[in-house]
């Protein structure tokens, strides 16, 4: 499946590089609804309540309703992630806060499953260098992501692995790094990073991988209505 994503920073749908640098500023609510509408399922992400500079609620909310949408951004607790829920998310991104310094925060974790259910969390995998970063990739932890997915496997539905080294570079993503983390679970896996050609869709595609592209699709590195029709092709394989 190929999933667009919108990413939201101060009430404007924006593309940063590697999480950081402005890139480009993507049109109102209504009419990036519009660009995406041959996609069944839409990623936001909160940027601003990501680095706890307020949030985006009303926004979150405008999309939420009108289409299936998973969204992320300062899930820190179990009220956030009800919060989220309750503006029409259909699953809950968890980054930051699903780590300690020392490994997975389970404790964190299992509040959050009981309270939207596992089936509905995706826990993000974002790593820099092989390692996973937090705090908006501005930091970085000891814990590999191909060591530790297997054991998060209990508290969630999926996984959000972000290859940050090409985020939003549009160099390509790193094949391997995904063909490693897919053998390292049954989870659904969806991958973002650096996705720019229809080579790397249809190499992630090949191993049951979803893709999440911002960038080659807001440049027109990707073409829309190809992805369209090829993301129906996948759908009707099913």
């Amino acid at each position: 499946m190929i999933v667009p994503c919108i990413d939201i920073m101060g009430g404007k749908v924006v593309q940063l590089v590697q999480g950081r640098e402005p890139a480009l500023e993507g049109g109102s609510v209504d009419s990036m609804l519009t660009l995406f509408a041959g996609f069944p399922e839409i990623q936001v992400i909160d940027l601003d309540a990501a680095i706890g500079n307020g949030a985006n609620n009303e926004m979150v909310e405008a999309i939420s309703k009108r289409v299936t949408a998973r969204v992320g951004g300062g899930v820190r607790s179990s009220k956030r992630a009800e919060e989220l829920v309750a503006c029409g998310a259909y699953r809950i991104i968890v980054g930051t806060s699903a780590f300690t310094n020392n490994g997975p925060n389970t404790a964190l974790l299992r509040q959050l499953a009981e309270a939207v259910g596992a089936h509905r969390l995706v826990i993000a995998l974002d790593s820099k260098d092989g390692y996973i970063v937090v705090r908006g990739w501005r930091e970085s932890t000891s814990i590999r992501a191909v060591d530790i997915i297997s054991e998060l496997d209990v508290y969630c539905g999926g996984y959000l692995c972000t290859y940050v080294d090409k985020e939003g570079m549009m160099e390509g993503t790193d094949i391997n790094w995904f063909s490693r983390l897919r053998a390292s679970t049954t989870r659904e896996i969806t991958a973002a990073g650096g996705i720019t050609t229809m080579a790397d869709v249809r190499a992630l595609s090949a191993m049951n991988i979803h893709c999440a592209v911002g960038m080659a699709m807001y440049t027109g590195r990707l073409n829309i209505s190809e992805l369209a029709e090829f993301n129906a092709g996948l759908a009707q394989s099913l």
